[in-house]
């Protein structure tokens, strides 16, 4: 088996080659939720262990760069989250 890569998705961000999930993804779980690598398997089978530590080591060479996605992305989250309860409630009352 060939040893896992990180590549650049469409949009520029680092993802695990041949998956849809982003480096920062992992990097989240893995930081900010407290979850192991076996853990994080089983979130998403679909993975080995070796693309897990590849994208952490990712992470880890481009730390700045990652960090600052996983802002933006909550950003974004916050923004999103913003809009559907302000139209959910515009619907509600109407």
């Amino acid at each position: 088996m060939k040893d896992p890569k990180i590549v650049k998705s469409e949009a520029g961000r680092p993802t695990i080659e041949g998956t849809r999930i982003k480096v920062s993804q992992v990097a989240m779980e893995f930081e900010h939720l407290g979850m192991s690598p076996d853990q994080i398997i089983q979130s998403h089978p679909h993975l080995t262990l070796s693309q897990i530590h590849a994208a952490l080591s990712y992470y880890y060479q481009h730390i700045d760069a990652i960090k600052k996605e996983i802002k933006e992305n909550k950003g974004f989250i916050e923004q999103m989250k913003k809009n559907f309860v302000s139209k959910a409630a515009r619907l509600e009352y109407a």
